[in-house]
């Protein structure tokens, strides 16, 4: 008989329950951690990754892999790689194998104007965020992410983030605010 599914943390658009299957997804928190924008050479635009910090704890979404079956989530998260951790404080009973993705420190660069964060892909996180922890939520999601000095795209009238998803106009006028607040460098097409 095996063990029970292992799970992985989510950070990013993982949370947004719309962009995945997951059964059973449920809040977490990971300890010793932030995220941050980043770029490599495997992608052409910049997305979150986690990075060790000790004095930071990140909400996210813990939810298990059926079976064990890694295959599904590492294509989807390809440029990442997929780390054991013992960092994640969650509700679940007993012990579970919890794994989180982190772009590796050798393929990390700064976002740049030819490689900008998406504003569909930050979206899709700030609308997951907003859904499972509130404003609250989707202020310490701002607050525990680093490189917001990045460009955004406005990609917004025809998204380049395959998960894209359509927000209310509440939930747009929240993004906008926040990168206005956070002086937020934004490229239009």
């Amino acid at each position: 008989m095996s063990g029970p599914d292992p799970y992985f943390f989510g950070y990013g658009s993982l949370v947004n329950r719309a962009t995945h299957d997951y059964p059973m997804p449920r809040p977490a928190r990971l300890t010793g951690w932030a995220r941050t924008w980043k770029h490599t050479a495997l992608r052409p635009v910049a997305f979150l990754t986690a990075v060790r910090d000790p004095s930071s704890t990140i909400d996210g979404l813990i939810a298990p892999v059926p079976g064990g079956d890694w295959m599904a989530l590492d294509a989807r998260e390809w440029a990442y790689e997929r780390l054991l951790t013992t960092d994640v404080v969650h509700d679940l009973p007993g012990s579970v194998e919890i794994a989180v993705y982190a772009v590796p420190n050798t393929h990390q660069a700064s976002p740049d104007i030819s490689h900008p964060i998406l504003l569909s892909y930050l979206d899709v996180v700030v609308q997951g965020y907003l859904r499972e922890f509130g404003r609250d939520g989707v202020g310490r999601f701002f607050s525990t992410t680093h490189g917001w000095n990045a460009p955004i795209l406005d990609d917004r009238p025809a998204p380049l983030y395959p998960r894209a998803q359509q927000l209310s106009v509440e939930e747009t006028a929240l993004v906008d605010s926040y990168l206005m607040q956070m002086d937020a460098q934004i490229i239009r097409n």
